[in-house]
């Protein structure tokens, strides 16, 4: 109970005040090494409940993707992917940034946002926000949220490990851990790697393999 009060808090508040569409945005994939930062922003129908859904971090593989077809189904949403390529570019706080934007813009021509609430970041924004630490955990929209952004990202992944499996993408989703790192030295990079990260810059400056075309 204590849990669910939490969770609904900030949407209550808001709702006490007349306010109907609140938008809650998250993202991931910003620590990977190769594919894009993938964010999601959520409106949640009156009345939501889910029993269990929260950070998407703190779900197993099995329940994020039961909730996620719940959500998909139930809840207003919208996506924003930003590439490699553009994360290289403008970095990745700034990617995460356009990647929110995109999402909100997405939900904004299905309904009339009226609220937006952030996990961490702040965005410049022509709609009242509210930026919350941990706010995956904290929100109930959020939390929607990051679920759906979560399993966005690691179908692209488990969608490179079929064409790349020697690089086990379908374990790590593109995080740094040794068993990728051993991987990108053995069998050098493909497209889609983030080349302005330490690891991958480390590879291209020992120049081991040429570049693995798509």
């Amino acid at each position: 109970m204590i849990e669910e009060i939490d969770l609904y808090k900030y949407e209550n508040e808001l709702k006490k005040d007349g306010i109907k569409y609140i938008g809650g945005v998250d993202e991931v994939g910003r620590g990977p090494l190769v594919g894009p930062v993938v964010a999601c922003c959520c409106v949640l129908p009156d009345n939501f409940v889910l029993e269990g859904l929260t950070d998407s971090k703190k779900l197993s593989e099995k329940k994020r993707d039961k909730f996620y077809d719940y959500l998909i189904k139930n809840t207003i949403y919208g996506i924003g992917i930003v590439d490699a390529e553009e994360i290289d570019r403008i970095n990745i706080y700034g990617a995460t940034k356009v990647a929110m934007l995109k999402a909100l813009e997405e939900v904004k021509k299905q309904v009339p946002l009226e609220h937006v609430l952030i996990d961490a970041m702040k965005l410049d924004l022509d709609i009242k926000s509210t930026s919350i630490i941990k706010g995956d955990a904290k929100s109930i929209s959020i939390a929607a949220a990051s679920v759906i952004a979560k399993v966005t990202r690691d179908k692209m992944m488990y969608e490179l490990d079929q064409k790349y499996p020697m690089y086990g993408f379908k374990n790590h989703k593109g995080y740094p851990t040794k068993k990728h790192i051993e991987a990108i030295n053995e069998y050098g990079l493909i497209d889609g790697y983030r080349l302005t990260y330490g690891p991958v810059k480390e590879v291209l400056e020992r120049n081991q393999k040429c570049k693995v075309k798509s």
